[in-house]
């Protein structure tokens, strides 16, 4: 059964602090759906932290999880934005960007140390950001005359649609909103339904 929901988080997390032997690991996550809101909200932090020696991160975009990337940011490979995408997996969260930001506090930390590091940094982030569940839906253009309005209306009903978008003039246009689970079902119950005409919008993620 394809998954048909996704966990995200609302509003940016508090600021959280993890110290370790002197260095500063200050955890943010943020809401996102676009890689330019990524490049903002890391420039801000440059700005926000501009003594700072390294902003690592790691992100997870599209409702499907389809899409992520991790930068150690001049940390040892793989010892900074691997752990914190590994958070990002264990939260199961998408739509979401994790920055650590590093202030080094002069004693080395070795690898094991900053991997377990930047991943209690962006566990910290997450625990403070409120997630929410979310569902995929698809979205359906009904075209109907007025007169079968009730029919339409009672399958809405029935089904507990909602409707994004209407417009009555001669004839009637609902944009429905489906879950994707329910999708194909729907879209065959409008389908066979005598003068309605249904038909997918495609919609960007």
């Amino acid at each position: 059964m394809e998954k048909d929901t996704y966990k995200t988080i609302v509003k940016p997390s508090t600021e959280t602090l993890f110290k370790d032997r002197g260095s500063k690991f200050y955890g943010y996550a943020f809401p996102v759906t676009n890689e330019d809101q990524i490049k903002e909200h890391i420039e801000q932090l440059k700005k926000t932290h501009h003594n700072a020696r390294h902003w690592c991160y790691a992100w997870q975009l599209g409702k499907s999880y389809e899409n992520y990337r991790a930068n150690d940011d001049g940390e040892p490979s793989n010892s900074a934005g691997m752990p914190i995408y590994g958070q990002l997996q264990s939260f199961d969260v998408t739509n979401v960007l994790v920055v650590v930001v590093r202030y080094f506090g002069g004693t080395k930390l070795g690898v094991g140390g900053l991997i377990q590091a930047y991943k209690t940094g962006a566990q910290m982030a997450l625990e403070a950001s409120k997630i929410v569940e979310r569902t995929i839906d698809e979205e359906f253009k009904l075209t109907f005359e007025y007169p079968e309005m009730n029919t339409v209306m009672r399958i809405i009903k029935d089904e507990s649609l909602s409707i994004e978008n209407q417009k009555m003039e001669l004839s009637c246009e609902f944009e429905i909103s489906v879950r994707k689970k329910d999708a194909e079902r729907i879209f065959e119950l409008f389908n066979n339904t005598y003068k309605v005409s249904i038909k997918k919008l495609n919609t960007p993620e």
